[in-house]
């Protein structure tokens, strides 16, 4: 089974608010589909872009800043539901099953700000044949009112979950970069590329390669983190990019 993350960068003109980049997203479908044909298990997440990012800028909400509005909640969550309507209209014109899980209806942070996410709902939907597609969201924090959950936390905690083989992200970037740009091809330990990617602290979830890093050595299924060329070759089983194990 795979977890595959469509990050929001890659199919959004994040620079535009709520701009879609209608060709990269088809070529991921077109990759998905491709995978689909010989009957992989798959869960997607795609991430906000600038459809999430923009609204939850304009609210002043991130993942431990919290808002008690209803308005930006639903601002923030419309956004991510506009996106995610998106992605599903892609998947579907190539006719695979997919049907979004929500985060605001399912997932909520406890008073320390960890993460509970239901996966059963998941799971079942695999087993029956569906394609699960969850997207970054806001979700309701103990104390805090509600804040944004990330599209990389939900994968790793997914991932965790569901028992994943392997997990893929798909970025902006071919993988990992050293000093010269280079793609890093393995990465065991943090240590190896701290001296790269510095140092990473709990406000970096919701997109630096830092905290991708650290959250990926964590779990036991091998990850890939590639760029749009090589989500085909991942899903077709090759190690495109950086491999984190």
């Amino acid at each position: 089974m795979i977890v595959l993350k469509l990050g929001g960068s890659v199919i959004t003109e994040k620079d535009r608010p709520e701009t879609l980049d209608g060709d990269a997203l088809e070529r991921a479908a077109d990759a998905i589909a491709t995978a689909l044909a010989d009957e992989e298990d798959l869960v997607i997440v795609h991430g906000g872009g600038s459809f999430g990012h923009h609204n939850a800028s304009e609210h002043g909400v991130t993942t431990t800043e919290g808002t008690h509005e209803a308005g930006a909640v639903m601002d923030i969550h419309g956004a991510m539901g506009t996106l995610n309507r998106f992605v599903l209209a892609r998947l579907h014109d190539r006719d695979l099953e997919a049907v979004s899980v929500h985060p605001l209806s399912t997932a909520a942070r406890d008073a320390d700000g960890d993460l509970e996410l239901p996966t059963s709902q998941v799971r079942t939907l695999l087993e029956e044949g569906f394609v699960p597609v969850l997207h970054g969201d806001v979700i309701a924090h103990a104390g805090a009112g509600a804040t944004i959950v990330s599209g990389d936390e939900l994968v790793a905690e997914l991932a965790r979950q569901l028992g994943a083989d392997r997990i893929g992200l798909c970025s902006t970037v071919p993988g990992v970069l050293d000093e010269s740009d280079a793609v890093i091809e393995r990465i065991t330990a943090y240590e190896d590329v701290e001296s790269v990617l510095g140092e990473s602290d709990a406000t970096d979830v919701t997109g630096g390669m830092a905290a991708k890093v650290r959250a990926l050595l964590e779990l036991e299924a091998e990850a890939s983190i590639f760029g749009l060329e090589g989500l085909e070759p991942f899903l077709a089983g090759e190690n495109p990019g950086t491999t984190i194990e």
